[in-house]
């Protein structure tokens, strides 16, 4: 599910959801308190090995990068996976993602899994489908877009929200503190 929409300026943010064989990617575009689709869709790797799957995860988004021009980009952190082989692997696709757009010069935001779903389902363990069906409302999709990609919007929603939940709480508390100080 690709589209273009033309909207007026906002700030336009680019979601990522790292994945090893599929990386989804979600742009929106934030004008005043509105949300505006503008594209999403996956980067897959296929199966070969782990160098030219990063490669094509660097390049894929390169290009989405170059396409649609985001000013910042909102990343799903790592969560601590049983298997620490599959934990690093995944780190290692993130990394590349991360890469991409640094590589850019764009601002790079971290959300774990439990802050994205907070804030566009209002429950932390909500299910995939779940994100789905809240990322096509919220955004007025007429379909409900892959899952990878729906995980990706979800982020970058979540930054469009101002970051609610965790790390929002955290900067605000630093913040708070800061000025006791």
């Amino acid at each position: 599910m690709t589209s273009l929409v033309h909207a007026a300026k906002g700030i336009r943010i680019l979601g990522i959801d790292p994945g090893l064989r599929i990386t989804g990617f979600g742009i929106v575009e934030k004008v005043g308190s509105r949300l505006v689709y503008i594209g999403s869709g996956c980067v897959v790797t296929g199966e070969s090995g782990l160098p030219d799957r990063l490669k094509t995860i660097l390049d894929g988004l390169n290009e989405i990068i170059l396409q649609y021009e985001p000013e910042q980009v909102a990343v799903e952190q790592v969560f601590v996976n049983i298997n620490p082989k599959s934990t690093l692997l995944l780190g290692q696709a993130r990394g590349a993602a991360i890469s991409a757009a640094v590589l850019h010069e764009l601002s790079v935001y971290e959300y774990t899994a439990l802050q994205v779903k907070q804030a566009v389902v209002g429950n932390g363990h909500a299910r995939k489908e779940q994100v789905q069906e809240m990322v096509m409302r919220l955004l007025g999709l007429g379909e409900r877009p892959r899952p990878d990609a729906a995980d990706a919007l979800a982020c970058a929603i979540c930054h469009a929200h101002g970051g609610t939940g965790l790390l929002a709480l955290s900067a605000r508390n630093r913040s708070k503190r800061s000025r006791q100080l």
